[in-house]
């Protein structure tokens, strides 16, 4: 009876484990900011890795109007790393994107010594799987959409390779207008 017990407590325990995922049937977590927030979520989770790839889905949730027009030209944030052992507002890199124009614009993002940068990469279509890469040599971030890729100085000057994930967020100075869902499988 007690190991009857006891299995039953471990399959609830999974139950409840799986079911609450945010995964859909083909293996991408799926990012919700919600309406009036910047985060999606704040987990905090390091890694030494030189290369990150994912592919990633937008949605027609995607399309947003700033309440102020200036802030239409804002990058809110896809999927990136910190870099450097630094905090990612001193050096990091991810990806961008805004709606802007009638268009899904991505674009990298770069902060270094608390400054940041960015420029266009491409623009891309709602409800397509598209692949994503960021890769780090000693000088350059490498960044690649679908077949795009763009080549970007980094700022490292220590060996630390210490890194953290940053994860999708919305805004500038605005929060998220309504429900924004991107999905993400990391490959």
């Amino acid at each position: 009876c007690r190991n009857n017990r006891m299995k039953y407590f471990l399959i609830l325990i999974t139950l409840m484990l799986t079911c609450c995922k945010k995964i859909d049937e083909n293996g991408f977590r799926i990012y919700t900011i919600k309406e009036g927030k910047h985060k999606s979520r704040s987990r905090y989770k390091t890694t030494k890795t030189n290369y990150l790839q994912f592919e990633a889905i937008f949605d027609e949730s995607a399309i947003y109007t700033s309440q102020d027009p200036a802030n239409q030209y804002d990058v809110n944030k896809l999927y990136g790393l910190s870099d450097c052992g630094d905090s990612h507002t001193e050096t990091s890199i991810r990806f961008g994107w805004r709606w802007l124009n009638d268009s899904l614009e991505i674009l990298w993002f770069k902060h270094t010594n608390n400054n940041f940068s960015f420029a266009k990469i491409k623009s891309i279509d709602f409800n397509e799987i598209i692949n994503f890469s960021i890769q780090f040599d000693n000088d350059y971030y490498y960044m690649s959409v679908g077949a795009e890729t763009v080549t970007i100085s980094r700022p490292c000057n220590r060996s630390s390779n210490r890194k953290y994930f940053l994860w999708p967020y919305f805004g500038g100075n605005e929060t998220a207008p309504h429900d924004i869902k991107i999905k993400i499988k990391d490959l």
